[in-house]
């Protein structure tokens, strides 16, 4: 009797376990669909190939326009090897005699060209408008993968190396264009406004104002593991040792003499370093907040500067900014702009592009206005 019962049990089992797969088959069986049906549904299913066919043939967006004026490509070969360039020369330009220009260099972030900044900085407007020439190098991604200037690699010696291939790349365009070496100022944002106030501390002859925009402190990594470290604001500041004697020999123009190299070596030694305009969002999330402040306060130092006091400021609806000014014997010689609720982003950009907040203060004016005044004072003092 145990032994029927339990066979009786495990049958029962069984059927359960088939009917069970049977009603499990149909219902993940799709429905059978009737002739007229069908055809209906060929047609529905038709029309999403049809519509991804029409999306494939429409054209890509375009990119959108650079300013009217020359984009002058080029090649300029340094100690880092070959960097390309390009060059925006204002439209229509009529250059009197004997006139020379001032040149703002302008340095990328990771992930982008220097078309790319052009145009959300929309610094040729103010260039076609002012009367100045922009330099807009690009970085290989031979060099790095992400297109960032390699402003932490100092222990290797490839931060120097891109640095003074910088440098090669403004004397190379001075060569073909009537630039003033008097009045070149460089600004960067991201990567390239820590490799901006990396140049303006290796070479601070060379250039009468520097602007870091969301940048890291100089001084605070040596190596792409220090980076990450650096970028939070986690390292200290400090201004790296002034490069050999042949460096700047090279550095100091085409034409260097014994006399110049000597010179640009008093500067750097003496850290004679040209006016720093600091802009930084408080809402960044990839560079810290601190080396705005980190950087201001070590340039403030090295020139002997003490902050004034703390103004908040406003334009409209924009993000509010907190500045502060440091003077040196009477003259501003270190900027300190906090704006409130930007994050990692180009401030008061062109809407609707990677990096670029329209929210925010105008980046570009204020690099301007405080790069302006640089090149009024190094005109009147020559």
């Amino acid at each position: 009797m145990p032994r029927s019962t339990s066979l009786f049990s495990l049958s029962a089992l069984t059927r359960a376990y088939h009917r069970n797969l049977k009603v499990l088959a149909r219902a993940t069986r799709p429905p059978r669909a009737r002739p007229a049906a069908s055809k209906a549904l060929a047609k529905v299913a038709a029309k999403p190939r049809v519509a991804a066919a029409v999306v494939r043939k429409r054209p890509a967006p375009r990119k959108p326009a650079l300013a009217r004026g020359e984009w002058v490509g080029g090649v300029a070969p340094g100690p880092a090897g070959a960097r390309r360039y390009h060059l925006f020369v204002p439209p229509g330009l009529a250059v009197r005699p004997g006139e020379k220009l001032p040149l703002l260099v302008m340095l990328h972030g990771c992930g982008q060209t220097g078309r790319d900044l052009a145009v959300i900085s929309r610094m040729n407007r103010l260039a076609a408008r002012e009367r100045f020439l922009v330099l807009y190098p690009e970085q290989e991604r031979v060099a790095n993968a992400h297109g960032c200037w390699n402003w932490f690699e100092r222990r290797s010696g490839k931060a120097d190396a891109e640095a003074a291939t910088l440098l090669a790349a403004v004397d190379k365009v001075a060569l073909r264009y009537p630039v003033d070496l008097g009045r070149v100022a460089v600004a960067g944002l991201s990567a390239g406004a820590s490799m901006a106030v990396l140049m303006a501390a290796l070479y601070p002859s060379r250039f009468c104002a520097v602007v870091m925009h969301s940048g890291v402190a100089p001084g605070t990594a040596e190596s792409s593991g220090t980076a990450l470290v650096a970028m939070q604001g986690r390292r200290e500041a400090f201004l790296p040792d002034p490069p050999p004697a042949d460096a700047l020999a090279a550095a100091s123009g085409t034409a260097a003499t014994a006399a110049t190299a000597a010179g640009a070596r008093a500067a750097t030694a003496a850290r004679r370093l040209p006016p720093l305009l600091v802009v930084h969002g408080d809402a960044d999330g990839v560079v810290s907040l601190r080396n705005a402040t980190a950087a201001a306060a070590l340039w403030a130092g090295a020139l002997d500067a003490t902050p004034g006091p703390v103004r908040t400021l406003q334009r409209g609806q924009r993000h509010a900014m907190r500045v502060t000014d440091f003077k040196a014997r009477g003259r501003t010689v270190v900027t300190l702009r906090e704006v409130h609720g930007l994050a990692h982003a180009w401030s008061g950009g062109a809407a609707s592009l990677p990096y670029s907040d329209p929210d925010g203060p105008d980046a570009s004016a204020l690099l301007w206005a405080f790069v302006a005044r640089q090149f009024q004072g190094q005109k009147a003092a020559v």
